[in-house]
Formats: structure tokens, C-alpha cells, sequence
């Protein structure tokens, strides 16, 4: 499908035959106290592709002990963060939260160790043709919303709401977008992500005018009150919403995408 003949704001969806990768990290940077930047090099990343800023992989962590399914590794979904194309790498952004697989694998990775990938299996491509750009989410959403900030066209209205732990957790990204951060920061407050986001919300209605697209990660029970607010209560289109839980509270790696 050509996007030049589409009409205005026209999101559609691109699939994509999966197949898994064989990488190995090339470097290691510690972005912030919660993200952890990783690095992967491999000639398996010939013909990937990756064309939305929150696509998804599948990343295969081995185990030490067999899973209940009898598989020596766990799979969790993760954000392409950037792909060089002409280099061959692949940047993936680590949130550093529950010790899990994945947090023990990416605090003990080198340089040279091997880690499978598979996917993405297509992109929800939402086109830089909106007026405004609202997104909303915690730590497992950065690498997202950083992707799609640095990506918007010059001058492009995108305000990021972001829950972090503090000062330390905030983020810069690079842009000729016309970007507004809001952090707010769990430390000292007694409120939980859904609370915090919320509020910070209601602080900027109503949203603004002329056409806006909305993007919402976090925790599922956030992200499903944050969807309903700016649906039910502040009326957005829901045509123009997306909403996802990047992870259940108490349930390891449930992706789950929210409304209609």
C-alpha cells in the first residue's frame, strides 16, 4: 500500500513472515538507573524490518532449568529502539524493574554473547499527518516514545507524559519536533502510575485543538483507565487511541492491546 494515495491520518497495518535471528552484543550503555542500552550485531539482520516506533520482538532468554513447557528459554516482548540498517545493528532499550529473565540477562550480558530474536510480525504505521501527538506511559514505554519523538517531522506538536521514579529516570532525545517532556516522579508520592498519569493528564485539558493521535503504554490497569479517560471523559476519537498494557502487575510478559 502506498501511503501517498492515502487519505489524511489513515493508519493501516503491515505483516510481515517472522523468523528468528541469532545476534550477539556488540556494546553496552547504561542509560539512566532503570535502562539499560544494548547493542546487537549480526549478518541475520540483512532483511529485518521494523517501520513503527512501537513495534515488537520477541526476544528468547535461556534458562538455566526447563520451562513447564519443556523449553530451555522464555520469551519476552521488547521494542526495537533503533536498527542501522547499513551497520547491521540493533538497539534495544532494557527496563530494569522485577528480577526477572530478562533484567538478570541484561545486567550480566558481554560483549559477544548470543541472543535470539524473532519478529517483528508487522507495524501498525500511524502517519506523521496529525496535528498533535499526546503519549503516555512508564519506563517500558520509552523506548517507544523516544523512537517515534525523534522520528516526527519538524516542528511537530508532541507532548510526552512519562511516570519515573525520579530526576535521575528522565530521558533526552534527540528531535526537530516541537517536544514537551512532562515527568512525574513515584518517589515521595503515594499514588500509583494510574493516579499520577491521570492527574498529569487533567492537567493539560482539554487537549488540543485540530487533529491528535494519542499513544498509551503502561501497567494494564493503567493503561486501561488512562484510554477510558481520554475517551469517555475528554471525548478524543477513538479512532485515534492506542492503547496497550506492556505488562500485567503480577504476570510475566502480557502484552495486551485495550479497546476496540
Amino acid at each position: 500500500m502506498n501511503e501517498m494515495f492515502l487519505p489524511p491520518h489513515q493508519i493501516f497495518r503491515v505483516r510481515r513472515e517472522t523468523r528468528r535471528r541469532s545476534l550477539a552484543v556488540a556494546a553496552i550503555e547504561q542509560l539512566t538507573p532503570k535502562m539499560r542500552r544494548i547493542r546487537f550485531a549480526s549478518a541475520d539482520l540483512h532483511d529485518f524490518a521494523s517501520d513503527a516506533s512501537d513495534d515488537h520482538i520477541k526476544l528468547f532468554f535461556p534458562m538455566a532449568e526447563p520451562q513447564e513447557n519443556d523449553k530451555p528459554f522464555c520469551m519476552r516482548d521488547y521494542t526495537p529502539r533503533a536498527f542501522d540498517p547499513a551497520a547491521g545493528t540493533l538497539t534495544i532499550d532494557f527496563a530494569l524493574h522485577e528480577a526477572g529473565p530478562a533484567t538478570r540477562w541484561a545486567l550480566s550480558a558481554q560483549p559477544g554473547d548470543a541472543l535470539e530474536i524473532g519478529g517483528p510480525r508487522g507495524s501498525l504505521i500511524v502517519p506523521d499527518d496529525f496535528d498533535w501527538y499526546l503519549l503516555i506511559g512508564d519506563e517500558t514505554a520509552l523506548p517507544a516514545i523516544g523512537r517515534r519523538v525523534e522520528s516526527l517531522r519538524p516542528d511537530t506538536k508532541v507532548t510526552t507524559i512519562v511516570a519515573v521514579d525520579g530526576t535521575a529516570d528522565h530521558q533526552h532525545f534527540v528531535t526537530q519536533a516541537n517536544w514537551k517532556p512532562v515527568w512525574v516522579h513515584r518517589t515521595g508520592s503515594s499514588a500509583d502510575d494510574a493516579a499520577l498519569l491521570r492527574a498529569a493528564l487533567a492537567e493539560r485539558s482539554p487537549l488540543p485543538e485540530g487533529d491528535g493521535y494519542i499513544w498509551i503504554a503502561a501497567e494494564a490497569h493503567a493503561a486501561r483507565m488512562l484510554r477510558n479517560m481520554v475517551v469517555d471523559t475528554l471525548g478524543h476519537p477513538k479512532a485515534w487511541v492506542k492503547a496497550a498494557g506492556y505488562w500485567t502487575k503480577g504476570t510475566a510478559n502480557v502484552h495486551e492491546t485495550i479497546g476496540d
